[in-house]
């Protein structure tokens, strides 16, 4: 953390101060607030920035999606539409946001994704047009607390804890670290192997009793493109995420890789699109491959025709999340869910 962002302090102390008063004024009951009437599970964090939400995400639709009616509701980061939307697989993110049409791509027909930056009026709204819904995901909602999930999970990175944070604009914290004791469940996410040691010593920092950390698995590519009948040794990683290094990492073991990196939640355009693809040109025929996240490949993938992405040999790396005490995880959830 830059030395320099202490010189705001004053900031934070006047921003955290609102926050606690806020926070305050809902556990004392003076704002009013909607319990889900059905089984719910949100995923949130204290802290700005990517911790792996949208992997967890997909574990918990992974874990009980055959047992139960599901619907994910986000706020659609980054769209350009308001209210509330339905997420269907021909969205394009600018109307529905990365995320969201993330999982919907993963799990299609599976379940149901919806969009809205009011969660009371979206969970109402889900309630009334799939009264069979039996289970909620609400996806990056821990700040809002107008409505209430019967389950909490709170993520936090290994590099950044937010017990070691500090609260806007001198840290990353989105409100004070006292926020961590609404959660049911703590999970420090994007562990390596070699930092394993090093995270059982933090989540025994941890004053909650169900804690864990969780580690980031990558799958077999899977083209988006022209797929290539053996893969090469060259790679272009395409990246618009918070944090591409975990998986510029695990490319590196198998490739030489060069990396275009832009900014979280990054809109492509044309023109950046067909500089990789004359980059792509100057090589012989399947000596390069072009990679990307799973996140970038729902924005991608909207535009795949106008970019002229079904030319060239694109493949996204699916993403999934280990945790390291897996039995205990999903017994604890299922506990809550109903399927034990």
């Amino acid at each position: 953390m830059s030395k320099l962002r202490f010189l705001l302090f004053p900031f934070s102390f006047v921003y955290g101060f609102v926050t606690l008063i806020r926070n305050k004024f809902f556990d004392w009951g003076i704002f009013k607030v909607y319990e889900i009437p059905v089984k719910s599970i949100c995923v949130g964090n204290l802290s700005v920035g990517g911790t792996g939400k949208s992997p967890m995400v997909i574990k918990l639709v992974e874990e009980f999606q055959s047992q139960k009616n599901i619907v994910v509701l986000s706020r659609g980061y980054g769209r350009k539409t308001k209210g509330f939307l339905w997420v269907e697989s021909p969205n394009r993110t600018e109307d529905v946001g990365d995320e969201p049409l993330q999982v919907k791509l993963r799990f299609k027909e599976k379940i149901v994704v919806a969009v809205c930056e009011d969660r009371v009026k979206g969970v109402k709204k889900i309630l009334e047009e799939h009264p069979q819904t039996d289970l909620i995901i609400l996806d990056d909602a821990y700040q809002h607390r107008w409505v209430k999930a019967g389950f909490t999970i709170l993520l936090t990175s290994f590099s950044s804890p937010f017990f070691k944070d500090f609260i806007l604009p001198v840290g990353n914290l989105r409100e004070g670290r006292y926020g961590a004791k609404r959660a049911q469940m703590v999970v420090i996410t994007k562990v390596k192997e070699e930092e394993i040691d090093a995270a059982n010593l933090l989540l025994e920092k941890l004053d909650v009793n169900d804690r864990y950390y969780s580690s980031i698995l990558y799958g077999n590519p899977i083209s988006f493109g022209v797929p290539i009948e053996k893969m090469p040794s060259n790679a272009i990683l395409v990246t618009g995420i918070a944090n591409s290094e975990s998986l510029l990492h695990y490319l590196e073991k198998s490739y030489i890789v060069d990396h275009y990196r832009f900014s979280d939640h990054h809109e492509f355009n044309a023109a950046e699109i067909e500089e990789i693809h004359q980059k792509i040109g100057n090589f012989a025929p399947g000596s390069t491959v072009i990679f990307t996240t799973e996140k970038d490949y729902a924005r991608l993938m909207t535009k795949a025709e106008e970019f002229g992405i079904m030319n060239y040999p694109w493949y996204y790396v699916p993403i999934s999340m280990e945790i390291n005490d897996e039995i205990n995880f999903k017994n604890q959830l299922s506990a809550y869910v109903g399927t034990i």
